[in-house]
């Protein structure tokens, strides 16, 4: 994936206010960035390092810069924008670059399902080996802790509490369910639950798996220098 505008290069001040950060850029001024990351970012924010962001230049917008990545002190390349993962799944997908998911026709976004009329991110029918359909759930991860681990989730979550229960029910009607992890940080080898952050996550989790809900995560690699993006690592989940 490339992302236009290209990237332009400034250094985190700080974040704030959830959606918004400020960041010095090369000529000495500050420049106010949207951030596209509704979580905590617990171990993404380092004031002084490296950050990477796009100019939609749409006057329209309130802040028309985005930010998508930062650089951490070991010089791993942490994604920040959440949005990105389901472009990066979807853009895999339809690849067959992830095998457990390939040979499905279709691939439709945001339909509606299970017992609270949720949202899935991506739907996949019509197989060509006649598999059952499938309903894939994104979850971006961006919170590395010691020894490449990688957690998820980074603050408690309600919404991803739901999801898991929204799978489950899939399963049970017979269809395939599957939480998809993208991992949006170059230093995280495997990925495991924050059973210390969120704990009835990590349980409804490890449920999900005992009914037969699909696990996987898939880690990104970055060319900034073109502006491109790839998921294309398929990582270990421990439970």
């Amino acid at each position: 994936m490339t992302i236009e505008p290209p990237l332009q290069l400034a250094r985190l001040k700080k974040r704030y206010k959830r959606f918004l950060a400020d960041v010095d850029l090369p000529n000495g001024s500050v420049l106010t960035l949207h951030c596209p990351n509704t979580g905590s970012m617990k171990n993404c924010l380092y004031p002084g390092n490296r950050v990477w962001y796009s100019d939609s230049g749409n006057s329209k917008r309130k802040y028309p810069c985005t930010w998508y990545f930062i650089e951490d002190p070991n010089q791993n390349i942490i994604g920040i924008h959440t949005g990105l993962s389901n472009r990066l799944v979807r853009e895999t997908i339809l690849a067959d670059r992830i095998s457990d998911l390939a040979g499905y026709r279709n691939v439709t976004s945001e339909v509606r399902y299970g017992i609270r009329n949720s949202r899935i991110d991506f739907y996949l029918s019509d197989h060509k080996r006649e598999l059952p359909d499938c309903y894939v759930e994104v979850k971006n991860v961006s919170l590395k802790v010691q020894d490449g681990v990688g957690l998820f989730p980074d603050a408690v979550t309600v919404r991803g509490q739901k999801h898991l229960e929204e799978l489950i029910f899939a399963r049970k009607q017979g269809f395939r369910a599957v939480l998809v992890f993208c991992v949006q940080h170059t230093g995280i080898e495997r990925i495991m639950p924050a059973d210390q952050i969120d704990p009835v996550y990590g349980d409804l989790l490890r449920k999900a798996v005992s009914e037969g809900v699909e696990v996987m995560a898939y880690g990104a690699s970055f060319d900034i220098e073109k502006s491109q993006v790839e998921l294309n690592t398929p990582l270990p989940v421990t439970f």
